[in-house]
């Protein structure tokens, strides 16, 4: 993409954003990387209408939790 903006891998209900930290190899040698969070896309009702999100797992784990009940 031009300018390298996309969709922020970010979840639309809870905000909940990638973490970094250092890979370690067999040395320690460090270098940077990330994690990133586990985002699917569902439809989910927000006032009243069916809408598709990109949520995090956890996120619709909870949400279908609270649904169940």
């Amino acid at each position: 993409m031009k300018g390298g903006y996309g969709i922020p891998r970010k979840c639309s209900l809870s905000g909940k954003k990638g973490m970094t930290g250092n890979k370690r190899s067999h040395s320690l040698h460090a270098t940077r990387r990330t994690w990133n969070v586990n985002l699917q896309k569902a439809t989910i009702m927000v006032d009243g209408k069916p809408t598709r999100v990109r949520i995090s797992a956890r996120a619709l784990k909870s949400l279908k939790a609270q649904a169940a009940r």
